[in-house]
Parts: structure tokens; sequence; C-alpha cells
């Protein structure tokens, strides 16, 4: 072997970059960021704008809500709840819903004298808009019993919603659901976890009283 030769200046070898290695990087983040939000966007949460009036005051035109979409794979839909859905009849390209869940599966939903009636007892609904009572919609039902797989959903503001008790509309499927709205976030200053009541009712139906 040859050696170095004593007393010799060691200079080390350039190191060799393989051509357009900067943007390979840089593609590689970006792709690795695009699968990380769209793993999160379809299985996990999802920012959704509300877009109608019919939650008003809980929720107002303009406001961005995040909806949870994992934890509904394991704990039902339960009464109190506000879900995003797709409208019936109307395919997914068409502007979710949000609305309250009233009534799940098992449960019987009443309208008596401008008061929602679950399972025979009246319900406490503290958050609808003021001064308002749930009145019939198109076709004048008043009374409704879920099947397995359905949930009884109203806007708060009862006077502007298009909801179930339009037979256009009636009890939706679970299997439209897209989540669970918790989260209110924008603008900053209405900030809060979006509360879920919980009523005095008998536990007729599958979901949590």
């Amino acid at each position: 072997m040859i050696g170095r030769r004593e007393g010799a200046a060691y200079t080390p070898l350039p190191v060799r970059r393989r051509p357009f290695g900067c943007l390979f990087e840089i593609a590689e983040t970006l792709i690795l960021t695009v699968v990380i939000f769209l793993v999160i966007q379809n299985f996990v949460a999802q920012p959704y704008r509300v877009e109608q009036q019919s939650m008003q005051h809980t929720l107002e035109d303009g406001q961005y809500v995040l909806v949870d979409k994992l934890t509904p794979r394991f704990d039902d839909y339960s009464r109190g709840d506000i879900v995003v859905f797709h409208p019936p009849n109307e395919g997914t390209d068409a502007t979710p819903y949000i609305k309250r869940v009233i009534g799940v599966a098992g449960d019987t939903v009443e309208l008596r004298d401008g008061t929602v009636v679950v399972n025979g007892t009246p319900l406490d609904e503290r958050y609808i808009f003021p001064g308002q009572q749930t009145t019939p919609l198109g076709g004048g039902q008043t009374t409704w019993t879920l099947a397995p797989g359905q949930l009884f959903v109203m806007g708060d503001h009862r006077g502007n919603s298009d909801d179930s008790r339009d037979v256009r509309i009636g009890p939706i499927q679970v299997s439209s659901v897209i989540g669970r709205a918790w989260l209110r976030y924008w603008p900053l200053d209405t900030l809060g976890v979006l509360q879920t009541p919980r009523y005095e009712v008998s536990s007729t139906g599958t979901g949590t009283p």
C-alpha cells in the first residue's frame, strides 16, 4: 500500500450532491404534508364553514367549526350532539347541513303545542332561538318513531330550518353524517367547545339519553 507521505497536507474529497437533490427533498416534504393533511381531514377532523342560519344563535353564518370524524367510529351519536351531514337526495356535492340531534334509533319524537317531546318527556331546550316554538313543517307530521340507523335532527332556529320535521328530509341516516361538530374556532372571539346538553328522558333509544 502506498501511505500518505509524511507531513503532506490532507485534502478531503469533495462531497458529491445528487442532481436536483434540494428540489427532490422539497417535493418529498410537500407530498408527505399533503398525505398527512388528507389522512387527518378524511379520518380525524375536518373544518366546516357554517353557511346557514338554522343554528342561530348557537352558530352564526360565516363561523367555522371543527368536525370530529374519529370518535363517532366508536362512540354513537347522542341526543344534543351537533352534526354535519349530507342532505338526503342532494348528493355529496351539495352543501352539507348542520343540525342538532334530537332523537336516536328507537326514540319517538313528538311535537306538542310548540314543544318537543321525546319518549313522552318534554325537552328543556334552552339553546333554541329566543321566542320560538317548534311547529310542524312540510307535510304537517307531528310524530316520528326512529328506525335503527336513523337520527332525528333540527336546527336551533326552528323558524328558519329545513330539518327532519319536513317530509322531504325526515329522519336522516347515520351513514350520511360527516361527523360531530365540537369546536367553534373562527372568528377567534367566538372560540369555544360546543356544549352537548343532556336530556332527562327515558332511554328508549339505543343512544345515550
